[in-house]
């Protein structure tokens, strides 16, 4: 029962990392100190990053199916600024949503690349593969004049997927498992409630190390390729 039980931890604790290491932010952020506002409010700015070329796919999507699907010019918030009202953040605590208004500012310009991809499907009423999207997104003044006036005049088509070069990799990332050789456990049973001690002042010493496993995504980054579009456009 010990060595089940180490073994539960184990997937446990790696499910756990796993999850985090899930929560990839869309846009990477720097956040500054907060300002206080007019006695009941906090006002926080944060820095976004929208510029890094990369995205990331699980790692059980088909990369031969990532293709173009859309090139324009957008406008991409580089701020986003948020006010809490103290208030109503401790009547609903645990939930910012409740009691935070979030606006996205300092838009600027931006050349926005859409990419399509296969994978298995997510939704639990689904089998099979579907089909998810990525974009990512350049700075209006590092892409070349002619691909911008191309864009304008409605002539890319086909062109597209010559303009960008795409690259993957899939990184080790640490994952904390339980060390058993340097853990106790106790003798116990499960019960309706859980895990059981025999005998209830019996205390469980967890050790953990960390290993190296594959990332549950891939990364994807994106560059802008040699091309003659400039020259084709002129």
């Amino acid at each position: 029962m010990k060595s089940l039980r180490s073994q539960i931890l184990t997937i446990a604790t790696v499910a756990i990392t796993s999850a985090y290491a899930s929560a990839i932010p869309a846009v990477a952020q720097t956040t500054n100190a907060p300002t206080p506002r007019r006695g009941v409010e906090v006002e926080q700015v944060s820095d976004l990053h929208p510029f890094t070329h990369i995205a990331y796919i699980p790692a059980d999507a088909d990369l031969s199916t990532i293709r173009i699907d859309g090139v324009k010019m957008v406008k991409v918030a580089t701020k986003q600024r948020s006010v809490s009202n103290v208030r109503d953040c401790d009547d609903w605590p645990g939930n910012t949503a409740d009691c935070t208004r979030t606006r996205y500012e300092s838009r600027v310009p931006a050349l926005k690349v859409t990419y399509l991809f296969k994978a298995p499907s997510k939704a639990a009423e689904e089998f099979g593969d579907a089909y998810y999207t990525f974009s990512v997104y350049f700075r209006a003044d590092a892409v070349e004049p002619g691909l911008i006036r191309t864009l304008s005049a409605g002539k890319l088509g086909r062109n597209a997927a010559e303009l960008f070069e795409i690259s993957t990799s899939r990184p080790l990332i640490q994952q904390d498992v339980v060390d058993e050789a340097n853990s106790t456990f106790c003798d116990g049973y499960y019960g309706d409630s859980g895990w059981v001690h025999t005998n209830p002042t019996c205390v469980d010493k967890v050790s953990y190390r960390q290993v190296a496993s594959m990332s549950p995504y891939v990364s994807v980054k994106v560059d802008l390729a040699s091309s003659s579009l400039q020259t084709d456009a002129d």
